[in-house]
């Protein structure tokens, strides 16, 4: 008689998903839901709009007409784009000469202030909360011909400068009017930045005799290179977009000295009424804005460079 054995069967209940366990995911993706419907709406549905708009002849009357890359050699055959990025390159290098620098060195001579700091701080920043409208008519004040600075000029000897009119000019008074506006907001990152290093690295360097130069050489600006390299690409990233400034200040004149890409742009859509060439201008200045957001992000990523 054979003998069996029996083998038990091991039963594995079905594992059920515990209701509330995603819970808190769905509420936050609900909680996030109209951002992503005004992303979509306001942002990513414009921009793919404005990708295949590049390749048709826009006309809102008898209706759009493919016309493929017809558009783009527009571009490369106008000679205003080609001045348009000279302007904008040269925009960018100004911006950096010019007002890169100054929210730093501002930043350095407060943190070194024993007294009036906090006031020092609110006075930096104050010129930028100033309204855009009331900015732009006290600068072309100032830079009138018969201006307060034109008279300070000529009070000490020096030749009148025109600068709304002089293509010398033009650009670099935007970039200062811009630097004078805008330095504060970065001053305060800057300033945040060197306040956080510890103070017993000061201390150490004093002791052995290390001057003010020596301490901001060798210990503040190392200190603060992540801050410094982060804050350079967001502003190449801005000024390589400007154009509310030279539209506002100059039109793009004298003889389209101040004329920028971003102004370009909108010459296209709004003055000649070729939305199919701007849009193709824009599609350009995505990707390459894009490679300065891929960029940046890496950047940002990493927390800096690292020595």
């Amino acid at each position: 008689m054979e003998q069996t054995t029996a083998v038990p069967i091991s039963k594995t209940k079905p594992q059920t998903q515990r209701p509330g366990r995603y819970k808190r995911y769905v509420w936050g993706f609900i909680f996030i839901l109209p951002a992503i419907v005004i992303f979509t709406l306001f942002l990513w549905l414009p921009i793919f709009k404005g990708v295949l708009n590049s390749f048709y002849e826009v006309d809102f009357v008898k209706g759009n007409t493919f016309i493929g890359f017809d558009n783009y050699k527009t571009i490369f055959t106008d000679r205003d784009v080609m001045t348009s990025v000279r302007n904008t390159l040269y925009y960018m290098g100004l911006a950096l000469a010019i007002g890169f620098w100054v929210p730093i060195l501002f930043a350095l001579a407060i943190s070194e202030m024993r007294r009036f700091q906090g006031f020092a701080r609110v006075a930096a920043y104050l010129p930028y909360v100033v309204p855009f409208v009331v900015l732009y008519g006290v600068w072309r004040w100032l830079y009138d011909p018969v201006g307060p600075i034109n008279a300070v000029l000529k009070s000490i000897g020096l030749n009148q400068i025109n600068f709304m009119v002089d293509r010398a000019w033009s650009m670099a008074s935007i970039v200062i009017m811009e630097t004078w506006q805008s330095f504060g907001s970065a001053m305060l990152i800057y300033l945040a930045a060197i306040l956080a290093v510890p103070r017993d690295w000061y201390e150490a360097a004093e002791i052995d005799g290390a001057g003010i130069w020596h301490r901001i050489r060798y210990i503040t600006l190392p200190a603060i290179r992540n801050q410094i390299l982060l804050l350079l690409m967001l502003q190449l990233i801005a000024t390589s977009q400007g154009f509310q400034t030279q539209y506002a200040m100059l039109d793009g004149g004298p003889n389209n000295a101040t004329l920028t890409y971003a102004l370009l742009i909108v010459r296209y859509a709004f003055v000649r009424q070729d939305y199919g060439v701007a849009s193709a201008l824009g599609v350009l200045m995505f990707f390459a804005l894009s490679i300065l957001a891929i960029v940046q992000y890496r950047i940002n990523n990493r927390g800096g460079v690292k020595s």
